[in-house]
């Protein structure tokens, strides 16, 4: 068990369940918090107020591909902790994360309406997607919880899709939009900007030396946006400038311009620079709020060309997010 800050009251496996009400619980990955998310986590709030009860989720982790099938397994769009803050966020009282282990994926499916929900979890009422699938194999579905869970004393309400603008709000398409580089779109599907998050570590230092030092963010979510230029607000999470919010031009990229010939692939850095600040970072963490993306990643003639193009960025940036 452990308690994460800023995250719903209470953080366990399914086992160790607190002694509370009966329990109105959403199930998912929740990986996102999307729109189509936030349907569940509102019909659960509803019904846990109906019965006088604490509202819950069920998350897992790993994600299930992550144990059969890692090479196919999708990339985060954010770390564990950030889902169960925006969870909580959301008005949730109970966070239960199971981990997904072979054993648990074991399960049959009546065993875990029987033995996980109604056992363990003492569920009243379970919140679920359209697509909702469980049990050994994948092999219940919402058909067999409908049929399974009256007998088990629970009630069991089935989200339909949420689409905005025709397009289904899913994990997966969020992901589709953000590596295409359309963080635009994304943020409709999110409900809010899509973001990365982490500390700040000490860089190169070339940005300084151009008259633009930027922070170099280490992300904890694992999906990265399409290479290139991005609009960005930043918000600083802690030290003296805690709850500051700053526009930012953001590289996600290799600096193609400061590669040597020859040199082989560079690695991927997230670097922001922060109009209109001044002050030390390093260590701090911060959230990237990503709003537009600009331009292509590109590699210049010279350092000069390099920084008139930077000059141009950070001008659209700030009239963008004025």
């Amino acid at each position: 068990m452990r308690i994460v800050p800023g995250a719903a009251s209470f953080v366990a496996t399914a086992a160790e369940r607190p002694a509370a009400g009966p329990l109105a619980i959403a199930i998912g990955n929740f990986d996102g918090v999307h729109l189509g998310h936030a349907a569940l986590l509102a019909e659960a709030r509803a019904r846990a107020a109906r019965r006088g009860g604490p509202s819950a989720v069920l998350t897992f982790t790993p994600h299930p591909a992550r144990l059969f099938a890692p090479e196919r397994a999708p990339a985060l769009i954010m770390s564990l902790d950030r889902r169960l803050e925006l969870i909580a966020a959301a008005g949730i009282d109970v966070a239960i994360v199971e981990p997904f282990t072979r054993a648990f994926a074991a399960v049959e499916a009546p065993a875990f309406v029987n033995d996980v929900l109604a056992r363990d979890l003492r569920a009243r009422d379970v919140v679920v997607g359209y697509d909702f699938s469980f049990g050994r194999g994948r092999t219940g579905d919402v058909r067999l919880l409908g049929e399974l869970a009256p007998a088990a004393g629970i009630e069991v309400a089935v989200i339909p899709a949420v689409a905005v603008e025709g397009v289904t709000c899913s994990s997966g398409r969020v992901r589709e939009r953000v590596a295409a580089g359309d963080v635009a779109a994304a943020a409709k599907l999110l409900g809010r900007p899509f973001e990365l998050e982490g500390p700040v570590r000490r860089g190169a230092g070339r940005g300084r030396e151009f008259g633009f030092p930027t922070a170099n963010i280490v992300p904890e979510g694992e999906l990265r946006p399409k290479l290139g230029i991005y609009a960005a607000r930043a918000r600083i999470l802690d030290g003296p400038f805690a709850g500051t919010i700053h526009a930012a031009a953001v590289s996600v990229g290799t600096n193609p311009t400061l590669q040597a010939d020859g040199a082989g692939p560079a690695a991927v850095t997230v670097e922001a620079y922060l109009l209109d600040f001044e002050g030390d970072l390093y260590d701090r963490r911060l959230r990237l709020e990503f709003s537009e993306r600009l331009r292509d990643e590109q590699r210049f003639d010279s350092i000069s060309a390099l920084i008139a193009q930077i000059r141009e960025d950070v001008a659209r940036v700030k009239k963008l997010l004025s």
